[in-house]
C-alpha cells in the first residue's frame, strides 16, 4: 500500500538533492517510464498519476519495501493519486521548491482523444492536459524534458467558427516550450528497439538552452537508433524479437491450466521454464510463476469461433491484419479491429481491449501476462485493479490490459534514460 509521509515532519525542498540524476514521470500510468528511466540510473522524486488503479500498480512496484527501484517521494507531498490539476492548485510552492532541482520532467498526456483508433474529438477535456505538463515545467524549470504520445498528436484537428482552420497540439507544445528549450521530435517504432510490438509513437526531448550539452539535442533520435544494437547485444536481447519470442512459454496447450490464485471460476496459465533469449531477460531472476496469467472465460462456440478465425487469417494471409471482410460476415461480427497475431513477427501494436487481439495458435485473447511481455515488462512487474472495465466506466476507470497498453515500454525507456543522462 501507498505509504502515507503527510503525518512526518516536513522538511524543506530548498536544499534537496537527489543522489543521482532526477527525474519526475507525469501522467505516469502504471510505470513503465519510470521502470526504463530507473534500470538507466536516473533516480525517481515522485509520479503523478490520478487513476486509483494504475496507482495501485506504480505504488506496489515502487513504493514497497519489497521494490527493486523505489522513488525518492518529497515528505511534503502524499504518496496517493493526484491529479494535476489538483497537484498544481495545492502543492505549487512544494513544486517551486523544486525548481532547478529536477533534470527530467517526463511523462504522456492522456491520447485517447489523439489516437487514430479512436475518435479523435477534438474538443476532448483529456487533449489540453499538455497545457497543465507545460505549467509543471514553468515551476519546476527541468534541465529535461520527455514527452510521448500517439503519432496522431501530430495531426491537425480542423477547428470551426468564424474563422476555420487547423489546429495542432504538437505544435502547440513546442511553442510552449520553445523560448527556453532546444527541442526534437520523432515518431519511433518500437520494434526498432527490440520490444516485440510494432508501436509507432510520438517522442519529444528538449533542453534548457543553458546547459553545456544543449547542442548535443540535435542528433539525439540519430543516436538513439545508432546505440540500439548495441545496446540489446549487452542486455542479450534479440535484435528483433518476435511474438512466439516473447509468448511461448507462456502457451496453455504446452504448460496446461491451473485454478487462477486469485479465486473465482477463472483459470490460469501454468508455467515452466523461458525457452527464448528474449524470455530469460523478462524473467529478470524472478524465481516464482508469472502473475496475471488469467485466462478469459470464453464459452465453447466462441473458442470455436476464434478456432476459425484464426485459421481463416492463416489461409488469406492476414495475420497481424485485421480480419477480412468475408471472415466478420462468415461470423456475422460487427467488430472488424480483431487481428491474430502473426507468430514469427513482431506483434501489431496493444490495444486496451482483449478482444482486439487474438493468440497465434490457442483460441483465445491474451492475458494481462502476455500483453506485458509485448511491452517489455518483466515478470516480477505486477499489476493492480480490475482486468478490465466496460460502459461508461471505461472513461473513468484504467484496468490493468489499459494500464499495459498506455505505457511506455520499459525496454525503450531505458534506452531513452541512457540517451539523456548524456545530456547532462
Amino acid at each position: 500500500m501507498p505509504m502515507d509521509r503527510s503525518t512526518e515532519p516536513a522538511p524543506s525542498l530548498a536544499s534537496y538533492r537527489a543522489p543521482r540524476p532526477s527525474f519526475v514521470d507525469v501522467f505516469a500510468g502504471c510505470g513503465g517510464l519510470s521502470l526504463g528511466l530507473k534500470r538507466a540510473g536516473w533516480n525517481g522524486l515522485f509520479a503523478v498519476e490520478r487513476d486509483p488503479f494504475a496507482f495501485q500498480t506504480l505504488a506496489t512496484n515502487f513504493l514497497s519495501e519489497e521494490s527493486r527501484f523505489t522513488f525518492s517521494w518529497p515528505p511534503t507531498l502524499k504518496t496517493e493519486p493526484w491529479r494535476i490539476q489538483d497537484l498544481l492548485a495545492e502543492k505549487a510552492t512544494v513544486l517551486t521548491e523544486l525548481k532547478g532541482k529536477v533534470d527530467l520532467l517526463a511523462g504522456g498526456p492522456p491520447c485517447q482523444g489523439f489516437s487514430a483508433a479512436g475518435r479523435r474529438k477534438r474538443d476532448d477535456p483529456r487533449n489540453h492536459l499538455f497545457q497543465a505538463y507545460l505549467e509543471l515545467v514553468r515551476l519546476v524549470r527541468p534541465k529535461l524534458v520527455l514527452l510521448e504520445n500517439v503519432r496522431g498528436f501530430t495531426a491537425d484537428f480542423k477547428t470551426s467558427g468564424t474563422t476555420p482552420g487547423t489546429l495542432n497540439f504538437a505544435a502547440a507544445l513546442r511553442q510552449g516550450l520553445h523560448t527556453d528549450y532546444d527541442l526534437e521530435a520523432a515518431v519511433l517504432r518500437a520494434v526498432d528497439f527490440g520490444v516485440p510490438q510494432v508501436r509507432p509513437r510520438f517522442f519529444l526531448v528538449g533542453a534548457l538552452r543553458t546547459l553545456e550539452r544543449a547542442d548535443h539535442i540535435s542528433k539525439f533520435f540519430d543516436d538513439l537508433r545508432r546505440e540500439a544494437p548495441s545496446f540489446l547485444s549487452r542486455r542479450r536481447l534479440p535484435r528483433w524479437p518476435t511474438a512466439r519470442d516473447a509468448l511461448s512459454d507462456l502457451e496453455a496447450t504446452r504448460n496446461g491450466i491451473l485454478p487462477s490464485p486469485e479465486g473465482g471460476a477463472f483459470e490460469s496459465i501454468a508455467y515452466g521454464a523461458p525457452r527464448t533469449p528474449y524470455q530469460r531477460v523478462m524473467r529478470d531472476g524472478y524465481d516464482d510463476p508469472p502473475g496475471d496469467t488469467r485466462l478469459a472465460r470464453h464459452r465453447p462456440h466462441i473458442r470455436d469461433r476464434f478456432a476459425a478465425i484464426i485459421r481463416s487469417s492463416r489461409e488469406e494471409g492476414r495475420l497481424n491484419i485485421t480480419i477480412s471482410r468475408e471472415t466478420r460476415e462468415r461470423h456475422k461480427l460487427k467488430k472488424s479491429a480483431i487481428r491474430v497475431l502473426d507468430p514469427l513477427k513482431a506483434a501489431p501494436t496493444i490495444t486496451s481491449l482483449p478482444d482486439d487481439l487474438l493468440h497465434y495458435s490457442e483460441p483465445r485473447t491474451l492475458t494481462v501476462r502476455e500483453t506485458a511481455r509485448l511491452q517489455t515488462f518483466p515478470d516480477w512487474f505486477s499489476f493492480r485493479g480490475n482486468y478490465t472495465s466496460g460502459g461508461h466506466r471505461r472513461r473513468r476507470e484504467v484496468p490493468r490490459f489499459t494500464q499495459v497498453a498506455n505505457a511506455v515500454p520499459p525496454l525503450l525507456a531505458e534506452q531513452f534514460g541512457r540517451r539523456l543522462l548524456r545530456l547532462l
